[in-house]
């Protein structure tokens, strides 16, 4: 088994935090398909914070 360091394991909560937001931009806000991009905005949010990620510049949405 492939062990992932903390290092690549931030780059890919960092990542995928960016390329969501770049979804939920183009979708529209009430739909079912945001609720669950949401969810995991949230939580991307919450791994990234308690990894002590500044996200003033990476969070675009803001929610």
């Amino acid at each position: 088994m492939v062990e992932v360091s903390d290092k690549e394991l931030l780059q890919k909560n960092v990542e995928e935090f960016s390329r969501l937001q770049s979804y939920m931009i183009l979708a529209d806000k009430e739909s079912e398909i945001y609720k669950a991009m949401k969810i995991r905005y949230i939580e991307l949010k919450v791994i990234l914070t308690a990894s002590s990620v500044n996200l003033t510049e990476l969070d675009v949405i803001k929610e």
